[in-house]
């Protein structure tokens, strides 16, 4: 790979969004709601300078909302079976559709995705979007499939709890209760029930399942113990799904982060990954993952080209920035992963994740620093930050259906004050400064995209002047392009002494002793010094618990 994905997640419904004056649980009429259009060429251009190669802007697609919007025809979706009043992204209305909240013209809403997606393109950023093939609303309505397509469970056995030709599974002689008070005059009815989309076949869901979504059927009888599949003929839902990725792909889309994605078979995955790249040979498609012992088959048998990593690298960062855990759990995260390192997607925030800088994570943006430099310049992988990320945002909002939790809300419709001030001009310079900086590093730095590393860490658990268990070392090394990395997760001023092994030296074909210039990637700094193996060389002090430091031999 010639180049490291850098991707920006942002939903666009809270990026654009201008309105300061926030009332928490509030309409789309009194919060506002940013919009696609806020997304001009300028803008996307500053992200791209970021370092930035492709955005995934989540919430594109329809969902269930508290909103109406008569111009289009789109009435409010029922109180009951909607959280939040903007509603979740991942409750698909129609998969076909876009959003009409963040379109300036709603009636226009798919011109308008269009034109953005041109816009990218024009600036070679690749576009990302949800796939969401577990589930969909429970009042699911395309307006926008084209003529061909059938709906979703048109032509459903309802008599049957499980059929192959289904796309819905029922719980038969019951009707569904929702467990969210309702202000529609009339009641939500549906009999008989659908199975909820965290798998939950009760036909009253508790608040914590995924009560306003329905899971969709690919072919596996759920209601029995081995979960029989029928996978031939090809069940309707797979074709339904593969219709929607070709949709999208062919309007420009690049690729798809697949939401969770371990809740839909394997076989399925195989079989339109290969069915999609067959006629889109550069598509991207991301499998949000949390079960290690699957990653072999996700990568290997279905196809995709990254998962994310979550429960290894993100969780072990998260703890020993936290103090939790000591610094040899980043060595045993990459070692665990073998030849699947570099087909990860490693991010130190998401929007299902609490934000770097909250008091829940590393509780300011530059203790959180360490995480993003071993997240970004460990391997290869690509690495994915979330829109504020760069300029400290904390998420410490109680947004109305979300609480304060250092998450930003997805249900609900509201802006982030770190947004409204980076575009005043109004934001901590030095901090994005040093995101930019290392973003376009790890992007543009072979010893980053193409490069092997070497840990540090063990060779110095004997330096009495390393403290290992706060501190990690690597370096990275292609060609001429030859890095020294060192954090200090609770030491923001570290003077960083490293014991250089001779099994480096030899690992990367280096002479035993070295005159070198040296420079340090985020202040500039240049020197000459001596490497030599099994030598303890001095490489000044860190900056914020961070030293990146190119050696030119």
């Amino acid at each position: 790979m010639s180049f490291k994905p850098i991707i920006y997640q942002v939903l666009p419904r809270i990026f654009g969004n201008k309105t300061s004056d926030l009332v928490p649980g509030s309409s789309f009429k009194t919060n506002g709601c940013g919009k696609l259009d806020d997304f001009t060429l300028e803008t996307l251009d500053t992200i791209k300078d970021l370092g930035c190669t492709h955005i995934w802007f989540t919430g594109i697609l329809r969902h269930a909302t508290k909103t109406a919007f008569p111009e289009c025809g789109l009435p409010a979706n029922h109180s009951s079976i909607v959280k939040g009043e903007a509603g979740s992204p991942y409750s698909i209305t129609d998969y076909y559709d876009v959003a009409p909240s963040i379109a300036t013209n709603p009636a226009n809403r798919i011109n308008e995705f269009e034109q953005l997606i041109a816009r990218c393109k024009s600036l070679s950023i690749g576009v990302i979007i949800d796939f969401v093939p577990n589930h969909l609303s429970r009042e699911y309505k395309s307006v926008k499939r084209p003529g061909d397509r059938e709906e979703f469970g048109a032509h459903d056995k309802i008599d049957y709890s499980f059929h192959p030709s289904n796309n819905f599974y029922y719980i038969l002689g019951s009707s569904f209760k929702s467990p969210a008070q309702s202000t529609d005059i009339k009641p939500y009815i549906e009999i008989p029930a659908k199975v909820t989309g965290n798998d939950c076949i009760n036909p009253e869901p508790s608040d914590a399942d995924w009560y306003e979504t329905v899971k969709l059927n690919y072919g596996y009888d759920i209601f029995s113990g081995n979960k029989q599949s029928f996978f031939n003929p090809i069940p309707d839902t797979w074709n339904k799904m593969y219709d929607i990725l070709d949709y999208w792909l062919c309007k420009g889309v690049s690729g798809f982060r697949c939401d969770m994605a371990e809740m839909v078979p394997l076989d399925f995955w195989e079989w339109v990954i290969q069915k999609t790249k067959e006629n889109h040979k550069d598509v991207i498609f991301i499998a949000e993952t949390y079960n290690p012992h699957s990653y072999s088959l996700f990568l290997k048998q279905s196809g995709f080209d990254y998962l994310y990593d979550k429960v290894g690298l993100y969780d072990t960062l998260k703890a020993i920035t936290r103090g939790e855990k000591e610094c040899s759990e980043i060595s045993k995260c990459w070692h665990s992963l073998g030849l699947h390192e570099n087909n990860m997607l490693n991010f130190t925030e998401n929007h299902d994740e609490v934000r770097l800088a909250s008091k829940y994570f590393a509780t300011d943006p530059y203790k959180g620093l360490p995480a993003l430099v071993v997240s970004l310049l460990l391997n290869k992988s690509p690495y994915m930050l979330y829109f504020g990320q760069e300029l400290g945002e904390k998420g410490e909002y109680a947004e109305g259906f979300s609480k304060e939790d250092g998450k930003t809300s997805i249900f609900d419709y509201w802006s982030l004050e770190s947004i409204r001030n980076w575009r005043r001009g109004e934001f901590d310079q030095k901090l994005r400064n040093i995101y930019k900086a290392l973003l376009n590093l790890a992007n543009t730095e072979k010893a980053f995209t193409e490069g092997e590393k070497y840990d540090l860490h063990y060779a110095n658990s004997k330096n009495p002047q390393y403290e290992g268990k706060e501190n990690f070392s690597f370096s990275r090394k292609h060609g001429s392009s030859f890095f020294i990395i060192h954090v200090s997760f609770n030491n923001p001023d570290k003077e960083v002494k490293l014991n250089l092994p001779n099994d480096m030296f030899q690992f990367f074909k280096l002479p035993k002793v070295n005159l070198c210039e040296m420079r340090d990637m985020l202040n500039g700094d240049i020197w000459k010094g001596q490497l030599e193996s099994d030598k303890t060389i001095h490489f000044g002090k860190c900056s914020n618990g961070i030293k990146v430091i190119k050696l030119s031999l």
